[in-house]
Formats: C-alpha cells, sequence, structure tokens
C-alpha cells in the first residue's frame, strides 16, 4: 500500500522490519485506502515523529500511537537533549523546559491538527499534551469530533 499525508513521506513497517505495510506516494490520500487500526496508528506515529524532526529539529527515541474512541493518545520517549536532562536538576531549570516545549509544540498546533486530519479524516476538536522532564516522555492527546474505533468493529 502506498499513500501520501500532504508532504511527508513515510515508511511502515511490521514487527518484521523486512516487511513493509505501506510507503508514501505522492498522489494518493490515506483515506484512499482502508487501513487496519494498527496500520493507522503506525502511521501516526511516523508522521508524527517526521513533523518532529522538520519542525522542533529532533525526533523522539520512540513514539506509539493508540487510537481509542474519539482519541488518538500519542506517547513519545526521549525527547530531552542531554542539556536539557542537565538543567532539568533545577527547579528552575524543570519549569523552564516545560514552558519552552509547551510554547514550540503550541505554536506547531495548526500543523499537527493538519496532520492527524490528513491521516484520520476526522477534524481535532481539541489538543492537550505534557512532558515529564523526569522521565523524558511527552504525552499528546487529539480528540476528533467523531469515533475511528467504529471503523473496525
Amino acid at each position: 500500500m502506498m499513500f501520501t499525508v500532504n508532504r511527508y513521506v513515510l515508511f511502515g513497517y511490521t514487527t518484521r522490519r523486512d516487511m513493509p505495510i505501506f510507503c508514501m506516494l505522492k498522489g494518493m490520500d490515506a483515506m484512499d485506502r482502508s487501513l487496519s487500526k494498527g496500520e493507522m496508528e503506525n502511521l501516526l506515529s511516523r508522521a508524527l515523529t517526521q513533523w518532529e524532526k522538520e519542525y522542533l529539529g529532533r525526533g523522539s527515541v520512540l513514539v506509539k500511537s493508540d487510537i481509542l474512541r474519539n482519541m488518538v493518545i500519542v506517547l513519545l520517549k526521549g525527547i530531552l537533549t542531554p542539556a536539557e536532562k542537565e538543567l532539568a536538576k533545577t527547579k528552575e531549570g524543570l519549569l523552564s523546559i516545560k514552558k519552552i516545549r509547551a510554547d514550540l509544540v503550541e505554536s506547531g498546533r495548526e500543523q499537527l491538527g493538519e496532520l492527524i486530519e490528513d491521516i484520520t479524516g476526522e477534524k481535532v476538536v481539541n489538543f492537550y499534551t505534557d512532558i515529564s522532564t523526569h522521565t523524558g516522555e511527552r504525552i499528546m492527546v487529539f480528540v476528533l469530533e467523531d469515533s475511528l474505533e467504529k471503523r473496525w468493529s
């Protein structure tokens, strides 16, 4: 299967890295094909990783997306740089990292909403995010206009 989501070029794989699920080419939309829940979650994870690299300058070590009713829940691990880890040892540094990271993601909120809508076909009505400076993880929750799970039931 091949898909395009705006300008993002992604490659997805099963747990066996030698078996491609999909790759993205120009001219086809993700909604042109019927994706399984796992394929859509994989596509979301890879698209968010690509967005991080392009918009924030670096990607997470691990991204896991889950679809639950009308929500896309994303866990990003390994998001802090070594300098941020050192800075997070003080209360002032910790608060500074949280604020700067929140502002960065918030400034890309429109792009993120478009990205999720392009993949899922559902409008994002709310977006929540937080970062743990202790674990170096970020959680993102995209609340969609309608449930995605009914597609696979």
